[in-house]
């Protein structure tokens, strides 16, 4: 059995975060001590394993959810999991392409000023006050 730092230590997930997840059922109920200390036993740990990694690669509390609804259930199709993960790559796919976007104007808005002149003739300041001067869409979705 785990105190809840130990699984903490073991899992590098804060303790508050242990509680959350706890709280909002992807984590069972931890077993407690007479001293009312919470203990995790290895499906614990390995259950906030699963979910730090889901978490790691940027899976949402619903998703997971979802996901470790199938893993509890091993007689169910995966086909569900198959859908989330592929929906999580199309939110990462999407992402990746707007921040290659992102980069892109950056770059071209950092370039057009050397940093020598007055800020009243700066590139930069202009370009963010006037979206104009932008050469491509770039707006927060």
């Amino acid at each position: 059995m785990f105190s809840i730092g130990e699984l903490s230590k073991r899992t590098k997930v804060k303790v508050p975060t242990i509680r959350y997840y706890e709280e909002m059922g992807l984590l069972p109920e931890a077993e407690r001590t007479s001293g009312n200390q919470r203990r995790y036993d290895n499906a614990g740990l390995e259950r906030l394993s699963f979910i730090r990694h889901a978490r790691d690669l940027g899976f949402s509390i619903e998703a997971i959810s979802s996901l470790i609804e199938l893993q509890d259930h091993p007689d169910r199709s995966c086909e569900a999991a198959t859908v989330i993960a592929a929906s999580q790559l199309a939110d990462v796919q999407a992402k990746i392409k707007r921040l290659r976007t992102l980069e892109k104007e950056l770059s071209r808005i950092s370039k057009g000023c050397d940093g020598e002149g007055a800020s009243e003739d700066c590139y930069v300041l202009a370009s963010l006050a006037d979206h104009n001067l932008c050469v491509g869409e770039h707006k927060k979705p």
